[in-house]
C-alpha cells in the first residue's frame, strides 16, 4: 500500500465514520466500516513510511581468502554490495 492509497482509505473511513447519516445504507453498520477502514489506512501509511526510509537500506559485506598454490600467499578480497529487497 501506497501513501496515497492509505490516505484515500483513511479519508473515506472518516467520511463513512462522521459525515453521512447513520442508517443510509441499509443492513450495514457504516459507522464501523469508516472505523474499520481508518484503521487499515493508518497502519498502512506506517508501514509505507517505515519501508520507504531512507535508512532501510541493508550493506551485504563478503570476504574471501584462497591461498595461492604456486606461491603459498593468502589472498583476501573484500566485496560489498547494496541488498536491496
Amino acid at each position: 500500500m501506497r501513501i496515497g492509497s492509505a490516505i484515500f482509505l483513511i479519508a473515506i473511513g472518516a467520511i463513512l465514520a462522521w459525515a453521512i447519516t447513520p442508517g443510509l445504507i441499509p443492513n450495514v453498520d457504516q459507522t464501523l466500516v469508516g472505523y474499520i477502514l481508518m484503521a487499515v489506512g493508518v497502519i498502512g501509511l506506517i508501514a509505507s513510511l517505515v519501508l520507504a526510509s531512507p535508512g532501510r537500506s541493508r550493506r551485504i559485506s563478503e570476504t574471501r581468502s584462497v591461498v595461492d598454490p604456486n606461491t603459498g600467499e593468502r589472498i583476501t578480497r573484500n566485496e560489498s554490495r547494496d541488498g536491496g529487497l
